[in-house]
């Protein structure tokens, strides 16, 4: 039994070196794509001064739910500013947005997909428990192969660590959207797209804004690890940390994570409430709706002959 052994890794192996020898090309134009946007938008968030930054930043916070959580994202950035961490900071934070938009704008019409056909979420749904219980690590191994050491192979390992939830939430949203609220639109001669933009995708918005949430968490819970490969940011100075053994600077870097995973998850809980409330009003907009056609249907109804006699 011990010389039985089925050569999975070999596979998975002789695969990879495959797409590098064929499409390696492709894998080059992604990584400059991926890095000149990761470069923009680090540059965007590093160019202004510390202060700028807290106040555009305390500003949504403010917009998204109010003053106290506006006075803690200052005080939270003012903390990673005190220990040094600010330029770190950015760069994790640029990683995140990048990974985080990238997976949404893969996750989310995916999602619609999935909810819109049977087969497509049977084929979606071992590919997302794939995703989402493999080990975070090995997403690095291909990355790092693909796109060699940097930033870039931590945004590919991210986007793939961080795509299900955004999958899942958005097909479990759209498949509970009230039938009655559907058939009303289907009733009124709406197509499929504008009842898909009017109805199923406001209804929906609560879910799908909590897979938005879990989407940036998760990104985020990544940045320590894409440290590992070259990454800039909080993760390289962890992974430092940990090399030396520095206690002090491992604090401060994982402070630095915490902080900004606390203002990201309470701004975008924030923005999922909101969208929580719109959604409850589409939905009483459109079971109203649903009531008013029905009633229109059984008024159109030819009456039996008794009851006209």
């Amino acid at each position: 039994m011990n010389d039985v052994r089925l050569p999975i890794g070999d596979i998975a192996e002789t695969f990879v070196r495959w797409l590098i020898d064929t499409f390696g090309w492709l894998f080059d134009g992604l990584r400059s794509l991926f890095l000149a946007i990761y470069d923009a938008l680090e540059w965007v968030l590093q160019a202004p001064p510390f202060w700028a930054v807290i106040v555009v930043l305390a500003a949504l916070a403010l917009w998204a739910k109010g003053v106290w959580l506006a006075v803690g994202t200052v005080v939270g950035l003012l903390v990673i500013v005190g220990v040094g961490q600010w330029q770190n900071a950015m760069q994790s934070l640029a990683l995140v947005i990048v990974a985080s938009v990238i997976a949404l704008a893969i996750g989310i019409p995916l999602g619609i997909w999935a909810a819109r056909s049977d087969t497509v979420s049977k084929i979606v749904r071992p590919v997302l428990d794939f995703l989402q219980t493999m080990p975070a690590f090995v997403y690095l191994i291909p990355a790092l192969m693909l796109f060699r050491v940097g930033v870039v192979p931590g945004i590919v390992a991210t986007i793939l660590f961080a795509l299900a939830p955004g999958v899942r939430l958005t097909e479990l949203g759209i498949r509970g959207v009230d039938r009655e609220v559907v058939e009303a639109g289907h009733a009124f001669g709406a197509s499929p797209g504008r009842i898909l933009r009017q109805i199923q995708l406001p209804l929906a918005l609560p879910s799908i804004m909590a897979g938005v949430n879990q989407v940036i968490m998760l990104s985020l819970s990544m940045v320590v690890i894409a440290g590992m490969v070259g990454a800039r940011g909080l993760g390289g100075d962890v992974v430092q940390s940990l090399q030396k053994i520095d206690i002090a600077l491992g604090v401060e870097a994982g402070l630095s994570v915490v902080i900004i995973a606390m203002i990201l998850d309470r701004v975008t809980s924030a923005l999922a409430a909101r969208g929580s409330r719109r959604g409850g009003r589409a939905a009483s907009r459109g079971r109203g709706a649903g009531r008013a056609g029905t009633r229109a249907a059984e008024a159109d109804e030819p009456q039996p002959v008794a009851a006209s006699a």
